[in-house]
């Protein structure tokens, strides 16, 4: 499955910068929080680890898999400084291809609306790009998540994953 290359967003203080593996240096230090992976899982990455997952990330999914991933590196405007990453795993489904869209941001810039920010501005790109549906799992009990999904319009469904909550836009339906 092919879809759209990640391009350059921006908003009034952010710039979305598609990945890349050198990223990886900039980010190690704002990834680097145990407190972040409370609810995301995991521990923080050594710099090599963060630079194998993302030649991982820039590779992309193998061929026969029926995704493709899209991602990018969260920059404030006024100094470009890296703050955290969004992502959007992309999958057909029978209304139009889904994404599953996800946001992290670094613990000394949070409580900012960095998260919402971004998150919005990846939705509006992918709905622009031809994406029907936008879903996010969140951990029950990471309350900010769950803020940013609601200032989305997502709604907590019924539905898990990995212990997870799937949210999604009121009457959106599970792909099958």
């Amino acid at each position: 499955m092919y879809g759209p290359i990640a391009e350059t967003i921006r908003t009034q203080r952010l710039v979305l910068e598609p990945l890349a593996v050198h990223h990886a240096d900039e980010m190690a230090p704002v990834l680097d929080d145990p407190r972040l992976h409370t609810y995301i899982g995991g521990e923080p990455l050594t710099l090599e680890e963060l630079r194998a997952r993302y030649e991982h990330l820039v590779a992309g999914p193998a061929p026969f898999h029926q995704e493709y991933w899209l991602n990018w590196i969260v920059r404030r405007v006024r100094d470009g400084q890296a703050v955290g990453y969004v992502q959007a795993t992309v999958t057909p489904a029978t209304g139009g291809p889904q994404a599953s869209v996800a946001w992290v941001v670094g613990m000394p810039y949070q409580g900012f609306g960095f998260a919402t920010e971004a998150a919005r501005a990846l939705v509006g790109w992918l709905t622009g790009h031809g994406i029907t549906e936008v879903a996010a799992a969140i951990h029950p009990g990471n309350r900010a998540s769950a803020a940013v999904a609601s200032r989305l319009g997502l709604r907590p469904t019924d539905e898990t994953a990995d212990g997870e909550t799937i949210w999604r836009p009121p009457g959106a339906e599970p792909a099958p």
